[in-house]
């Protein structure tokens, strides 16, 4: 591998280059979208192509049969069902796919395109992609598997089979093994929702159904719902954890390769040279085949070696019924005949008949025996195996249903530890009480502060407004001294709008504590798949500090742009947030009257509480 750390995939509007860093490409969660024709697939094999040319290896799931070629360049493993493939292979193969590509550095094209059988192409990729994950829980090397068509896998509104279920895992816990995934897909709004809103990079291509675009609205911001649409061939809004700028518009390049995907059109068409992995790559896996297909035989030879036995069995005893039936008839024209002397003449003929007929029977008796108990141990193996199989599935099965819930105990810790530290401040409130507590010459804090000639400093609430709407702010000396020194008649009034001190000092946990901004808050959350103390501390980022970006909020709560601006965007939709022109984010209108009246309602309480007492 190359000491590579960034590839280029495109150019700004400028012209400058966009770089993606090496790493996060491997590792990360991306999510590739565009209707047809867009460049989904052009950007997708860019990016395979950047890599490889850096000697990085991965694994391309084709659903279609497009990304052959990248063999025009690069030497790749094509495996799949159709005899244009290196190697046809099945589900008996997925380990020795894993094993090619993290430990062998071979890059891989699954084409699951030629299955005439849907659940065997489900099958592979399913073990495929559960031997990469085991793996690199021991490997831990960067790695990247891209899915095309993911939408297949994990529907949005239908049910979600294993191999969905597996790649979703992927999404969540791959990355923290080396492990990344890249799913592509022509309909967002068809793709689960858990797998785009973990993504942490993202490329929007054009789309044009109102469903995919409203899914671009709440993942970018409404304003990109329209802009998606417009877009050229190759131009896409690229979004990420890791760029300064939250959203970039680029122009991603051509793919260097043969374009396999590409509308087939009334010019010829010549197949470019492929390059292809060795032949002694090869050879190995058809011995997987062919041990494969060895034991299929070995078990379908002995299935009809049993058939054979159990027919012969059946013949066997139809020839020991008709012999007794002979025997009894004898035995009866014998004792009725008994008496006669003709009868007693021949009586020896039939006797020799009788023995020779008894010892048939027994022979058949003894062949009926040695073929069934042949036939009862053959069974008993193959009930043998089957329990042993079933008890090695149980056992991988109990063993993954370990892992998997250690693995979610441990991430429910982490993100409890995350929530505990982002939220556990020191206790203000005490250190209050300190500074209003007289001392032993009957003092307090704030007076020693008068004394000294200085002010203690408290927050102030700034939701988008004046500052002393909401608290109180330090007095300006120099600009009180320009006051005094003007020529203003009503000085005194001057002095007194300079600074306005609230009676009360209401905190925005009292604005978040109202039922109807509750009932706000909990839907924005519903929506964004963020939780409420996310939410909870975005508003107060946003209520102190005043108006900002999706990426200082993002910074301030510890949490990803792409989920805050998802959060964000679901807040503005239910008027509890602004968007200004600039692209800051600040309280809305509805809030600030909220705040503004809080000081209010509380006076108007006091008040009822001191009559009730009176």
């Amino acid at each position: 591998m190359s000491e590579t750390r960034e590839v280029v995939v495109g150019e700004l509007a400028d012209g400058s280059e966009v770089t993606l860093p090496v790493v996060e490409l491997l590792t990360g969660r991306g999510f590739v979208t565009g209707k047809s024709g867009s460049g989904k697939s052009n950007t997708a094999s860019v990016i395979a192509e950047e890599l490889l040319e850096a000697g990085f290896p991965l694994l391309i799931v084709d659903t279609d049969g497009e990304y052959y070629g990248l063999k025009e360049e690069y030497e790749m493993l094509h495996a799949g069902a159709d005899e244009e493939c290196d190697i046809q292979i099945g589900p008996e193969h997925a380990e020795q796919m894993a094993s090619l590509a993290l430990e062998e550095n071979v890059p891989v094209i699954l084409d699951v395109s030629g299955y005439l059988d849907e659940d065997e192409a489900d099958e592979l990729l399913k073990e495929t992609a559960r031997h990469l994950f085991v793996k690199e829980k021991k490997l831990k090397k960067p790695f990247l598997l891209v899915v095309e068509e993911v939408h297949e896998y994990i529907p949005e509104g239908g049910g979600v089979g294993e191999t969905g279920r597996l790649l979703i895992k992927i999404g969540k816990r791959g990355r923290k093994h080396g492990l990344g995934i890249l799913g592509i897909s022509q309909r967002p709004a068809d793709v689960k929702k858990d797998f785009i809103t973990q993504a942490n990079w993202l490329v929007w291509h054009r789309l044009t159904w109102d469903n995919d675009t409203k899914v671009v609205g709440r993942i970018i911001d409404t304003e990109y719902a329209e802009l998606v649409s417009e877009l050229d061939d190759g131009q896409a809004f690229i979004q990420t954890d890791w760029m300064e700028a939250g959203v970039n518009k680029i122009q991603f390049r051509r793919k260097r390769t043969f374009d396999a995907g590409a509308t087939p059109g009334l010019d010829d068409f010549e197949r470019p040279e492929l390059k292809s992995v060795s032949d002694a790559l090869v050879d190995n896996l058809q011995d997987i085949s062919e041990r494969k297909d060895r034991e299929e035989n070995k078990i379908e030879e002995l299935e009809k070696r049993l058939e054979r036995r159990e027919s012969r069995i059946d013949n066997l005893e139809e020839e020991l019924s008709s012999a007794r039936d002979v025997s009894e008839a004898a035995r009866q024209m014998a004792e009725a005949l008994s008496g006669t002397e003709t009868v007693q003449t021949t009586f020896p003929e039939s006797g020799d008949d009788l023995r020779r007929l008894h010892e048939e029977l027994v022979d058949l008796e003894a062949q009926v025996e040695q073929l069934e108990t042949e036939r009862d141990e053959l069974v008993e193996q193959l009930e043998e195996r089957d329990a042993d199989l079933e008890s090695r599935e149980n056992t991988i099965t109990r063993l993954e249903g370990r892992i998997d819930r250690l693995e979610d105990e441990n991430d429910r810790l982490r993100d409890r530890c995350a929530e505990l530290e982002m939220w556990l401040e020191p206790d203000e409130t005490a250190d209050d009480e300190a500074r209003m507590a007289p001392d032993d010459d009957g003092a307090t804090a704030d007076d020693d502060d008068a004394e000294t000639g200085t002010r203690s400093e408290t927050p102030i609430v700034q939701a988008g407004g004046a500052p002393h709407e909401f608290g109180y702010t330090e007095i300006d000396d120099t600009r009180d001294d320009e006051i005094l020194e003007s020529d203003t008649d009503d000085v005194e009034l001057a002095l007194d709008t300079s600074v306005v001190v609230a009676d009360e000092l209401e905190t925005i946990e009292e604005l978040l504590g109202l039922e109807e901004i509750e009932t706000l808050v909990d839907a924005a959350c519903n929506d964004s798949r963020c939780t409420v103390r996310t939410a909870r501390a975005v508003i107060e980022v946003i209520a102190i500090d005043g108006p900002a970006r999706t990426e200082t909020v993002a910074a301030s709560v510890d949490r990803s742009p792409v989920a805050v601006q998802s959060l964000v965007s679901e807040l503005r939709v239910r008027d509890v947030l602004d968007r200004n022109d600039d692209g800051t984010y600040s309280l809305h209108e509805t809030l600030l009257e909220a705040m503004r009246s809080l000081p209010e309602a509380a006076a108007e309480n006091r008040e009822e509480s001191e009559a009730e007492v009176r």
